[in-house]
């Protein structure tokens, strides 16, 4: 059985990882062995976005490189179509054997572009992460999400409510059960329906995989004198944010404001592309202040292992992102969301998330109310083990 895993930012490498052990172990104890081939669209090419993590986390480097780079959404997806594409119609390089299914993650352009182009070919797609929504169109990753979705043969999503989200978005289910629901009406070349799996979260699996690790391999409290429970981690990397000077104003302000009135640490791993609008975004002014601000330690993008322990260690997290938000819940870390709204809703109803959206008021409000009072995690998002569930299932189906 032959897999092509698409991938193509550095949240998708980093799932990338669970699926792939996963493989291997099947392999070490089944007859029938899968062959997983890794295909890299180059959506991050930088090294601290893409090829650190490959060596940090034992991920067999990409089978192939697109080197797509950056662009326009069109233009870049386009250019990912046309290549993943070709990859499907001409089959593995050395032998020629074509791929039995298409695994994609997440909601980014290269997942929107993987679904594209094997769903054209009657190529199996199987969606991880599933049936998250955010309701906001405006988002690019909420179209790549619902496109991906709507043309996978199987959808793993990792929570209930991203199983409800199908439902209200309109897909009918039949044979309702905890773990998996049948399509009725969508059906594929091969005669196959469609169907949904509720299978836990791989981010999941990779945390608790990854966190003593994280312990030994990372010495990055030790390296910025940190102090454990003491310090705020911030990334920010949207376009929503990053690009309107008034949002990135006021989480700046934010943050300088709790630097100073709180006398806390803020620890911001820019992302690349945050670091280089900066100037134009920010006041001269604030912007200097920013960076004369002793407790304003602004770094370079973070690895896998730096992440995990700055997530673990930290008094809040604050972020717009949605992996960020998760590893933080997964670390009982409570987190402040830079966004408006979030597809992981379960982390607000637990009162371990806060949507403070880009609003210097909420955002100082939301963090004293995580900072003074008890927080709880309840069990959210699996047993540990989606990787496996999510690789049974597929060779149930294409066998």
């Amino acid at each position: 059985m032959k897999l092509l895993t698409v991938i193509g930012a550095r949240p998708q490498i980093i799932k990338a990882a669970a699926f792939s052990r996963a493989v291997a172990q099947w392999n070490e104890s089944h007859d029938m062995h899968v062959r997983e081939v890794i295909l890299h669209t180059g959506q991050h090419y930088d090294d601290n976005m893409s090829a650190v993590f490959f060596r940090e986390l034992g991920i067999p480097e990409p089978d192939i490189n697109l080197h797509v780079g950056s662009g326009s959404h069109g233009a870049q997806t386009a250019r990912m179509i046309e290549g993943i594409e070709e990859v499907l119609v001409n089959g593995e390089k050395e032998s020629g054997e074509k791929f039995d299914g298409v695994v994609l993650y997440g909601d980014t352009n290269s997942t929107l572009a993987g679904a594209v182009a094997a769903a054209k070919i009657h190529v199996p797609v199987f969606h991880i992460e599933a049936g998250l929504r955010s309701w906001n169109m405006a988002m690019p990753e909420e179209i790549n999400r619902i496109v991906c979705d709507q043309l996978s043969s199987v959808l793993f999503t990792p929570t209930k409510t991203g199983m409800n989200n199908l439902l209200k978005a309109g897909f009918r289910m039949s044979g309702l059960e905890d773990e998996r629901v049948s399509g009725e009406r969508v059906h594929f070349r091969n005669g196959k329906g469609q169907y949904v799996v509720l299978s836990g979260d791989v981010m999941y699996d990779n945390s608790m995989y990854f966190a003593s690790m994280a312990e030994t391999k990372s010495d990055i409290i030790e390296r910025l004198h940190l102090t454990p429970k003491h310090f705020i981690l911030a990334t920010i990397h949207r376009p929503a944010n990053t690009d309107s000077a008034t949002n990135l104003t006021a989480i700046f302000r934010a943050l300088l404001t709790i630097a100073t009135e709180h006398d806390m640490q803020v620890v911001l791993p820019l992302h690349p592309r945050t670091r280089k609008l900066l100037p134009n975004q920010l006041s001269a002014e604030l912007l200097q202040q920013v960076e004369q601000c002793p407790n304003m330690i602004i770094t370079e993008p973070a690895s896998f292992f730096d992440i995990i322990r700055l997530e673990k260690h930290a008094q809040v997290v604050m972020t717009d992102s949605g992996g960020v938000q998760k590893e933080a819940f997964f670390f009982s870390t409570p987190c402040v969301i830079l966004r408006p709204e979030t597809e992981w809703v379960e982390i607000v109803e637990a009162g371990a998330g806060i949507l403070a959206d880009a609003d210097y008021d909420r955002i100082l409000a939301a963090y004293r109310q995580l900072a003074n009072h008890p927080v709880h995690f309840p069990p959210l998002f699996g047993d540990a083990h989606a990787a496996e569930h999510i690789l049974n299932q597929i060779v149930e189906y294409l066998n």
